[in-house]
């Protein structure tokens, strides 16, 4: 069986062989998201089993029959056939080391691309599950002095290490469960020194991590406790922003578009300078109401409008139209006990663009993207290789590699980052809740879970 290769980077080159069915999501001639029923289209998507995949570096050299890369780099290895294993005594044809590996005909897909959590804050509000069971809603418990104050006054009281040892025992979490490219909002300081300091938690997490992360900030996630709206929405114009394009870290920015939080005018406002100061836009929107987050997302021209639970149809062909994706997160109606889940399906139909991803946070405690995907498929009847396009393809698209190269997919040039299934079929990799699907996860190049 496939067992450690090594600690830390990886410096030969990878062979990989006898691959099952090899989900690349790189069809010919189309870019940018899939949507509709090139979801679906297993033909354009995959490859049946019996490809092989050469790594050089970080990067996806060659991608071809196996037989024919075992000849041209490994002849005379005999493959073992029964389990994933190296294969001992491989000559090296090239002037590199070569290590490779048969995979027995274990599926593999993408690394999959986690474009929207809330990775770092501290505390604990799991007293609020009582709550909601007694009848009290989101905004309620918020105005009770739960919610997203409760966790701002724990996390200012964190030190940077603090924030870093989480962060970091968090990330090892979604990389166990196939993530090789995580979106890493601030959102829980609420003041400016507060959300710099989480921007440069992350920023420390990213240089000391296999992964890469995104990092986004969300000043405007709330008002701060104790403060008053009109006068923050000031402070985050005049004093955080301004901060923030100094600081440099951030390459995104998001507010909470939603009744009783921000509101259009202010988060258009907030977008507005945020854009003309050189951040992408990304907004929570339409989570609890149609308040028409999603149609300023469109007008904005919003990378991504996230949640969009009850966003009109209008909005939704809007943001089609204007290239804005809707980002599902099914993990919190999940976790709220909500009976109302994105509308996956009315999108398909309508061929309405969309991703999905965890939204771990303080209140939903999953940074498992199998799972997310589970939801979508057990609970929304969403096919899985849909599911798949959601939280790799479609959601690169809405990110940015930091040498310009493509996202979700499995490509050439593209990154070696990919996972390998327990299993010889590409749809068990978001039906099994509660477990990792994965025997092995690669990012960039580099080994971040080869399991017994």
């Amino acid at each position: 069986m496939i067992s450690s290769l090594m600690n830390g980077r990886r410096r030969m080159d990878l062979l990989f062989l006898n691959a099952g069915p090899l989900a690349h999501l790189a069809p010919v001639g189309q870019t940018g998201a899939l949507a509709g029923h090139a979801l679906t289209d297993r033909e354009a998507l995959t490859y049946d089993a019996g490809k092989g995949i050469l790594i050089r570096g970080d990067v996806i050299a060659k991608i071809a029959d196996s037989d024919d890369l075992q000849e041209e780099f490994a002849p005379g290895v005999k493959l073992a056939g029964a389990a994933p294993n190296r294969l001992d005594g491989a000559p090296t044809p090239n002037s590199k080391p070569l290590e490779v590996w048969d995979l027995a005909g274990k599926a593999v897909i993408p690394g999959l691309i986690d474009a929207h959590t809330h990775l770092l804050w501290s505390g604990d509000r799991s007293n609020e599950v009582a709550l909601r069971q007694k009848g009290l809603s989101y905004r309620e418990i918020a105005e009770m002095g739960g919610g997203i104050g409760k966790t701002v006054s724990a996390t200012r009281r964190s030190t940077m290490e603090e924030l870093v040892s989480e962060g970091s025992r968090r990330i090892q979490v979604a990389m166990r469960n196939g993530t090789t490219f995580l979106e890493a909002k601030s959102g829980y300081g609420l003041s400016t020194e507060s959300e710099l300091r989480l921007l440069s938690a992350a920023a420390e997490l990213g240089k000391n991590t296999p992964i890469k992360l995104a990092h986004t900030w969300l000043g405007a996630h709330a008002t701060p406790p104790g403060g008053e709206r009109t006068s923050y929405v000031d402070e985050i114009l005049t004093e955080q922003l301004p901060a923030v394009l100094e600081q440099g870290i951030a390459t995104s920015a998001d507010v909470f578009c939603e009744e009783g939080w921000f509101t259009l005018e202010e988060t258009e406002l907030i977008c507005r300078a945020a854009g003309a100061g050189g951040l992408d836009i990304r907004l929570h929107v339409d989570e609890f109401a149609d308040c028409g987050g999603a149609g300023l997302a469109a007008e904005l021209g919003a990378v991504t409008a996230d949640h969009a639970a009850h966003s009109s149809d209008a909005d939704r062909q809007a943001c089609h139209d204007s290239g804005t994706l809707q980002g599902f997160l099914p993990g919190t109606p999940y976790v709220l006990g909500l009976d109302h889940w994105p509308p996956f399906q009315k999108c398909i139909d309508e061929g309405w663009a969309w991703s999905l991803a965890s939204d771990f946070n303080p209140n939903c405690h999953s940074l498992s993207l199998p799972f997310a995907a589970s939801l979508a498929v057990h609970r929304c009847g969403v096919h899985p290789l849909a599911a798949l396009v959601g939280c790799s393809r479609n959601a690169g698209v809405g990110l940015s590699h930091p040498a310009g190269r493509p996202l979700g997919t499995l490509e050439v040039g593209g990154p070696a980052s990919l996972n390998i299934l327990w299993g010889e079929e590409l749809d068990g990799w978001c039906l099994t809740p509660g477990q990792s699907p994965f025997l092995a996860t690669l990012c960039e190049g580099a080994p971040l879970n080869w399991w017994n």
